[in-house]
């Protein structure tokens, strides 16, 4: 997401999903994390859209209130008036309009240039639920074929639509992260979790990683899992060990009778070598070497 896309092909997108309301915080880390990266100018992305749809834009305001920078964020507001009552431009049915507003907020904070932006909508479900799937799939396809959308990431709850409509997200998405939570029948608290992201590569290579994460009253911590196998034996060395292992005397070393060894490595004279070359002609016929050109007469 940070990257963001090569010229000529599709933006990056990352699809979240989850079978409880347990995401969220896993959302609320990558924007912010996102953010401080366009702030100080390490990302692609030069400004970021919300889409707000299950979440007051006051709510993202307070989450990004230490390192929200008002002239990179915008934050669309489509949970307060979902259905256009007010405002039919910001209606989640029409999704051509959605597009459209979300493409000139984006211009706004990035200019006509080639400067990009990043989109972030906070539930996939919420478009689902008042548009048709291909309308949806219209849309996202339209913003990952925008020439200044950099990446965009959502939201899904999996467990409230159809498997098919699951499948046509994940199909249209290079990353797919699934959130499970881990808790016992004594533990329904829920802090606890693992991140499976699959990752779709540009050569068509398929990358699985897995993160395990903890929710804390400061936000949401990741530890790197699985990347050491699980083995029977034990991979480090004691002292004693590496002690025995320094003594051995390797093949090579029994030469030279703990002399110095002079290997000739090519470079030195035949004298400092100490060998000849002696050449023996096959036979009379064979004129003797000269340093005359044998192809002078040649005219090319």
């Amino acid at each position: 997401l940070r990257d963001g896309a090569l010229e000529g092909e599709l933006a990056p997108t990352l699809t979240i999903k989850d079978s409880l309301p347990f995401a969220f915080h896993v959302f609320s880390h990558i924007l912010l994390q996102l953010s401080s990266h366009v702030i100080a100018q390490k990302s692609q992305s030069q400004g970021i859209v919300i889409v707000a749809l299950s979440r007051s834009p006051s709510s993202y305001t307070s989450l990004l209130k230490n390192g929200m920078d008002v002239a990179s964020i915008h934050i669309l507001d489509c949970y307060t008036d979902p259905l256009g009552w007010k405002d039919k431009a910001k209606t989640v049915k029409d999704v051509d309009k959605l597009f459209l507003v979300i493409a000139e907020l984006g211009r706004g904070l990035v200019g006509e240039n080639k400067a990009r932006f990043c989109v972030a909508i906070d539930s996939l479900s919420e478009l689902l639920r008042h548009a048709s799937m291909q309308s949806v799939a219209g849309l996202l396809s339209n913003l990952r074929s925008h020439d200044q959308i950099s990446s965009m990431f959502g939201l899904l709850h999996s467990d409230l639509h159809e498997e098919r409509a699951v499948a046509v997200l994940e199909y249209m998405s290079s990353m797919v992260a699934s959130v499970d939570p881990e808790s016992s029948l004594y533990d329904q608290n829920f802090t606890k979790g693992k991140f499976n992201v699959r990752f779709k590569r540009r050569n068509g290579r398929v990358r699985v990683t897995c993160e395990e994460f903890k929710v804390e009253p400061g936000g949401i911590s990741f530890v790197i899992a699985g990347i050491v196998p699980k083995v029977q034996f034990n991979l480090q060395l004691s002292e004693k060990e590496r002690i025995d292992r320094s003594n051995v005397v390797l093949p090579f070393e029994h030469q030279g009778n703990g002399k110095p060894i002079q290997i000739y490595d090519g470079r030195r004279s035949l004298e400092e070598a100490m060998g000849e070359i002696i050449y023996f002609r096959d036979s009379d016929d064979e004129m003797p070497d000269s340093d005359e050109d044998p192809d002078d007469d040649l005219d090319i």
